[in-house]
């Protein structure tokens, strides 16, 4: 089965909110890609149409050119963790996988294989209800790998790790992206994505806002800003301004250029004799390009001030 996930146009309404209207996309083999959007996006809707967990009011969502519910083994095809904490809290980690094995086929001597994948084989044997968060979602990864599949899908994966748990997840989907599998991963986690994503889906009122690259998207957030620091600022506003450049003001001794990058501002001052400190190209963070893409989206909206 080739490793992709797609989304063929898929609509969803409760009542009458819309979900999800008319969304379509590919998750590709060999990358990892972050799904992304405001609370009340439709993501939640979008991952369960793709487990038939919810029915689509149109469109279909295929998981390698299969629906789903057609699928002889699920657990062999895509591995998905939607709610770590969906286990019985007096099962332990161990007999929990090993059931799920035991429904699918799967050799009982793979739970032990992914148990060490997720560093819980010394806690196997205690209830899932004395497990912590970020040992829930551990188990919960484990879960999802028990098939060896080639599509994975994990909403907020992170949620309750600490920090060397989230290295290890953002290590780890990369290298399972590497092994040519087609990994989505839904996180609020902007910063985290920046490290581990190579590519975005972003939707906004059920609506496909932005599919793209990551490197793409904090290319064009940036716009091409070089920040200067120089003693000299009168002198460098001349020599830049003559250049064709676009120069603001931001301080005593700091400029910000556009329409020239960072190696031409320094050909160019040095040619001028002009002194400075220090220049840099401005890179946006995702979270910045991020909330610009979806600020039309927001469905919910805090109010500003302080709490009465």
């Amino acid at each position: 089965m080739e490793a992709t996930i797609e989304a063929r146009g898929l609509r969803k309404r409760y009542g009458p909110k819309v979900a999800v209207d008319g969304l379509s996309f590919t998750v590709p083999p060999g990358r990892v890609t972050g799904f992304v959007g405001p609370n009340g996006a439709g993501k939640s809707t979008t991952m369960r149409m793709i487990l038939g967990l919810d029915r689509a009011d149109g469109g279909e969502a295929l998981i390698g050119g299969h629906r789903y519910r057609d699928l002889r083994t699920p657990l062999r095809e895509i591995g998905a963790m939607l709610d770590a904490s969906a286990v019985h809290p007096a099962r332990k980690a161990r007999a929990h996988l090993l059931w799920m094995a035991h429904a699918n086929g799967i050799p009982a001597a793979r739970v032990d294989t992914v148990l060490d994948l997720v560093g819980l084989t010394e806690v196997a044997g205690r209830p899932a209800g004395g497990y912590s968060l970020g040992m829930l979602q551990r188990l919960g990864i484990a879960a999802a790998l028990l098939g060896d599949p080639p599509v994975l899908m994990l909403d907020e994966p992170v949620n309750g790790l600490d920090p060397e748990g989230v290295r290890w997840i953002r290590v780890f989907l990369r290298s399972l992206a590497a092994e040519g599998r087609a990994v989505l991963v839904s996180s609020h986690l902007m910063s985290e994505l920046e490290d581990t994503a190579d590519h975005l889906l972003v939707i906004g009122r059920g609506r496909l806002v932005a599919d793209t690259g990551v490197r793409e998207l904090l290319a064009e957030a940036s716009g091409g800003r070089v920040e200067l620091r120089t003693p000299q600022r009168k002198e460098a506003m001349a020599a830049l301004t003559g250049s064709g450049a676009t120069v603001a003001v931001t301080g005593e001794e700091t400029l910000v250029i556009t329409g020239i990058d960072a190696a031409g501002v320094i050909a160019l001052l040095t040619a001028e004799g002009v002194t400075f400190t220090g220049v840099a190209e401005h890179r946006a963070s995702l979270e910045e390009a991020y909330m610009d893409l979806t600020r039309d989206a927001v469905e919910y909206h805090a109010l500003a001030g302080e709490a009465s």
